[in-house]
């Protein structure tokens, strides 16, 4: 079975690369909601206590388990119709707050206009019949994500209110920044200068604004990470998506400015949410968020989403990164950016770095990489140039790896010669063979190459090359190799792979040998 490549390249930019990101999941109809969370997701994570067992007694608790169990196959409209009888039918039931709440998530998932509203309805019927449940983590986010989409469709109420939430986040840290200023202050006041002094560090970083050691892990526990849908101020946010670029930069830009020990994760969510919005700003921000924001992550995410922009200002910083930074995480996303800027200027600066001896062979290796994504003659043959150029094993194997993705224009050859050379490394020489293999050679020179190998090293991989591959052509030699190789391991080695098949020839030709 060939090699899935596309999940070779995605393990290769693990770590901060490219995450999926719940508000580009596909959507049902254009007025679905734009959420990729699950119905046991939601159920398992609210943070309302279910009633207790002893409910089995309430009148409500079939029906209930019923919706219930609805909601978790993805039965919305049963689930919505079931938690809307709950709620009707039994008003005084241990059950009644929850199922409006869970009748709201269900018709959110349904979508269209229609069932926003009356989603939205629940939720409003929530704050007046059971004030306990709407104060809420869940509740408050749920309602946010059902205004944003209808914000996207022309709601102009809920786009206001999208809009207040979010400038609500900005003022919440506004003010926690200025009661932690107030304390530091405080503190330092009334305590001798080198306390004074220790507790500032402890507490505030007067050059980033960001809670340190202890203090930093005590605060994490309360501050929202990027992809925390849940928490209200990132629900606000990632409504601002299914909004008009006028109206979100502006709300966009204030949370980009924060500087409170809890606004990184909002300011990555915000980072990605403004290359969404294709403006001219759009790249100024970015370059000045590259460049200026203290916390390292939100850095390294405003430089991989420069690969969104195409503006050259943007390849003229990611080039000044990777001459001057000595931070390997940054350069990687760069490379990355650079990679997806279809500029000439951008294709030759890959090269350049490539042929860079300062570089670590591990960037170097993904130069190597991300020219062989961009299938180009000049690409090619600098690949090939650059082989016998470098001396790490490990950018050599990235550059077998990069030719055997661009097909045709001479690669399976150049990686049959190298397979063939007897002076290389063998390590490298199977690779060669291997990609070969899995790329464009064609079944007639696989075939021809086993007689002209020498080692039986390379023979083994040939053959395991060939059991790859499913034409007739490969299964005919490798039946050929298994009754007629003089090494007695080489055949072992054909039986065992022909023993994986299931041509009906093979189960013949093992019969065969067993009763010899």
């Amino acid at each position: 079975m060939k090699i899935a490549y596309m999940v070779i390249a995605a393990a290769l930019f693990t770590g901060g690369a490219i995450q999926t990101n719940h508000l580009t999941t596909t959507r049902g109809d254009d007025n679905a909601p734009a959420s990729s969370t699950s119905a046991s997701d939601i159920a398992a994570s609210w943070s309302v206590t279910a009633p207790a067992r002893s409910a089995a007694k309430d009148p409500a608790d079939s029906l209930y388990r019923e919706a219930r169990a609805a909601l978790s196959k993805g039965d919305y409209a049963r689930a919505a119709d079931l938690f809307r009888r709950v709620s009707r039918q039994y008003p005084q039931s241990d059950y009644a707050g929850e199922s409006l709440y869970y009748l709201a998530f269900a018709e959110y998932r349904i979508g269209g206009t229609d069932h926003l509203r009356s989603a939205l309805g629940s939720l409003d019927r929530i704050k007046d019949r059971y004030p306990t449940l709407s104060k809420a983590g869940d509740a408050k986010a749920l309602r946010t994500r059902i205004c944003g989409e209808l914000a996207r469709q022309g709601d102009e109420a809920c786009a206001a209110e999208v809009s207040a939430a979010a400038g609500a986040a900005v003022a919440e840290a506004v003010a926690s920044t200025a009661a932690a200023v107030s304390s530091a202050v405080s503190s330092a006041v009334s305590s001798a200068v080198s306390t004074a002094a220790a507790a500032a560090a402890g507490v505030m970083d007067a050059t980033s604004g960001s809670l340190r050691g202890s203090d930093r892990r005590r605060a994490a526990s309360g501050c929202p990470s990027e992809d925390d849908d849940d928490d209200e101020r990132i629900a606000a946010l990632n409504a601002l998506i299914q909004m008009d670029a006028d109206r979100a930069m502006p709300i966009l830009k204030k949370v980009l400015e924060r500087r409170d020990a809890c606004s990184a994760g909002l300011r990555r969510k915000a980072v990605f949410l403004v290359s969404q919005k294709h403006t001219p700003e759009t790249a100024d921000i970015l370059l000045r968020i590259a460049r200026n924001d203290p916390d390292e992550d939100v850095r390294e995410q405003a430089v991989f989403w420069l690969s969104q922009v195409p503006d050259e200002r943007a390849v003229t910083m990611l080039q000044d990164i990777l001459n001057s930074s000595s931070n390997e995480d940054l350069k990687n996303k760069a490379l990355f950016a650079l990679s997806q800027h279809r500029s000439a200027r951008g294709a030759q600066f890959l090269r350049d770095y490539a042929l860079r001896e300062d570089a670590s062979d591990e960037l170097r290796g993904q130069a190597v990489f991300w020219l062989g994504q961009r299938r180009a003659p000049e690409n090619a043959e600098f690949l090939r140039s650059l082989y016998s150029r470098v001396k790490s094993d490990e950018v050599k194997e990235r550059i077998l790896f990069s030719l055997s993705q661009q097909r045709g224009l001479g690669n399976d050859k150049w990686l049959i010669d190298i397979a063939r050379n007897t002076k290389e490394n063998i390590e490298l020489r199977k690779k060669a063979l291997f990609w070969a293999g899995q790329g464009a050679a064609s079944a007639d020179q696989l075939i021809s190459l086993y007689s002209s190998l020498p080692d039986s090293e390379m023979r083994e991989q040939l053959i395991f090359v060939y059991s790859q591959r499913h034409e007739p052509a490969m299964m005919d030699k490798m039946l050929d190799i298994a009754k007629n190789d003089k090494d007695p391991e080489l055949r072992k080695k054909a039986i065992f792979w022909l023993g994986q098949s299931r041509d009906p020839r093979v189960q013949q030709f093992l019969l065969d040998l067993i009763n010899r």
